[in-house]
């Protein structure tokens, strides 16, 4: 992700110290095993984030945490790029939809977080909204 250039030092700090406490917070509570977040110095982006799933199920409790929401709702009005990049060694042929699903399921039950993402302007991944 990128940070919108209007956004200050101190919005970012405080973003950033609530996504760690959401993570160790999530981590515990849903089942990702392992993940990192930090910043990007690959890309033109200033953050990335990886989280390491056991299943579909462990995901989606992931996605809908209330922690997880909570950051969605700080930090998305600061970033204007998001890439989202959903990775598997699953073989079942349908995967792809079950992700999706699972954003279609999260974006019904919470539609401001779907404004918040339609509001970013460059949003790509499996939760875009005219893929779902």
């Amino acid at each position: 992700m990128s940070i919108r250039p209007d956004v200050s030092e101190e919005q970012v700090g405080a973003a950033l110290q609530r996504m760690a406490a959401a993570s160790a917070q999530m981590g515990s509570e849903t089942g990702a095993t392992a993940g990192v977040f930090g910043r990007d110095y690959g890309d033109t982006f200033d953050f990335a984030a990886v989280s390491q799933i056991a299943d579909l199920a462990a995901y989606e409790a992931m996605m809908n945490h209330p922690a997880h929401l909570e950051v969605d709702r700080i930090g998305l009005p600061l970033v204007d790029r998001f890439h989202s990049i959903d990775i598997t060694d699953d073989p079942d042929p349908e995967i792809g939809a079950k992700i999706a699903d699972i954003h279609r399921r999260r974006f019904d039950a919470h539609p401001d977080i779907l404004g918040l993402v339609d509001a970013i302007d460059d949003y790509r991944g499996s939760g875009v909204t005219e893929r779902l």
